[in-house]
């Protein structure tokens, strides 16, 4: 949907029609259309709150980081942030060992920072923004066809969009 155009213009059956020609001819006759519930647009902003802790408030998942959906890495990131999270405080209730949370934010931050380059990387290969002009849309274009024509390039997109291990 081009940047200009209203939501508004987007009745239900548009909707629908819409979806079943991205979905394909194959599974197109099986959907099941009603009125939507909720039509708004996903604004593609990053954020991240740095660090992840003030004293005893720690910070993870989307209370720490926003990433658009584009790179697919919100509920990746979260579940990162509650593995590093939940072993720190298992450290300190068990053995009163503070270090898994001294280090906490910046073990999550090392991993949150990658993934939002990432997803960065990819809202700018996958959408146009208005501000863009002609060189913007070339390098996007080059971008897309060094993607398309190198398997290095493919192998390290794959293993980012997959997931970094923890």
């Amino acid at each position: 949907m081009p940047i200009e155009e209203k939501l508004e213009v987007w009745h239900d059956d548009r909707l629908w029609d819409e979806l079943a020609v991205r979905l394909g001819p194959e599974v197109a006759p099986h959907i099941t259309r009603g009125p939507a519930l909720e039509k708004s647009v996903a604004p593609l902003r990053s954020f991240v709150f740095e660090p992840m802790r003030h004293g005893s408030l720690l910070l993870a998942g989307d209370a720490a980081h926003i990433v658009p959906p584009t790179g697919a890495k919100g509920l990746n990131l979260a579940a990162s942030d509650v593995t590093y999270l939940s072993k720190a405080l298992i450290e300190w209730f068990n053995e009163g060992n503070a270090a898994g949370l001294e280090t906490y934010s910046a073990r999550a931050l090392a991993r949150v920072w990658k993934a939002e380059r990432f997803s960065w990387q990819l809202t700018r290969l996958m959408h146009r923004f208005p501000e863009d002009g002609p060189f913007e849309r070339r390098m996007q274009v080059a971008e897309l066809d060094y993607v398309a024509s190198s398997e290095a390039a493919q192998r390290s997109l794959a293993e980012n969009y997959v997931g970094l291990p923890l």
